[in-house]
């Protein structure tokens, strides 16, 4: 599975590309993708959304996770947070591939252990889980992270309805001893 993990911004959007096999996680790919802040926001959300495509057409990733974005004091930065988020949404989708969301706490506990981390401790721990040199820039590293979070849950999910479950009307209702 090859996951695109994006970080939203109408400034700068982290993107992160990682391949999950297993437990095992292995770097592809990061950076960002910035639009001008002196042009006006039809053209900068239009440079996100033709970013988002060229790195969907040069990684060809499987599937994709987004930070779902969080409610700040500032009204209309978190406005503006948004429409940027829906640019990636709509880019992302306009592909088909299967997006997964996740808030900033989904995306922390996955990564670092605790919701309440902070900026360098995702960007530590990202480069510790990814075996890279380096720890990756902050919009890179949330972006990766929030992959990381998807690998962790798709494990999960695909966990829980593997071999030897037993379902009863559809619903998974228990696992089989092994």
């Amino acid at each position: 599975m090859r996951i695109l993990g994006i970080d939203p911004g109408l400034r700068i959007t982290g993107f992160g590309v990682l391949e999950a096999e297993g437990a095992k996680l292995r770097y592809v790919a990061s950076g960002r993708i910035t639009s001008n802040e002196r042009e006006p926001l039809p053209s900068r959300i239009a440079t996100l959304f033709a970013g988002i495509r060229e790195v969907v057409d040069t990684w060809q990733p499987t599937h994709a996770a987004v930070e779902i974005v969080f409610v700040n004091v500032n009204p209309q930065s978190t406005l503006l947070l948004g429409q940027a988020r829906g640019a990636a949404l709509s880019a992302l989708t306009a592909t088909g591939l299967p997006v997964a969301e996740y808030t900033a706490l989904q995306v922390k506990q996955a990564v670092v252990g605790h919701g309440k981390a902070n900026k360098e401790q995702v960007q530590y721990m990202v480069a510790r889980l990814l075996a890279l040199a380096a720890a990756p820039g902050t919009d890179a590293a949330d972006a990766l992270a929030c992959a990381i979070c998807h690998a962790h849950a798709a494990r999960g999910m695909g966990a829980i309805g593997g071999p030897g479950a037993r379902r009863r009307g559809g619903r998974i209702i228990a696992r089989r001893p092994a």
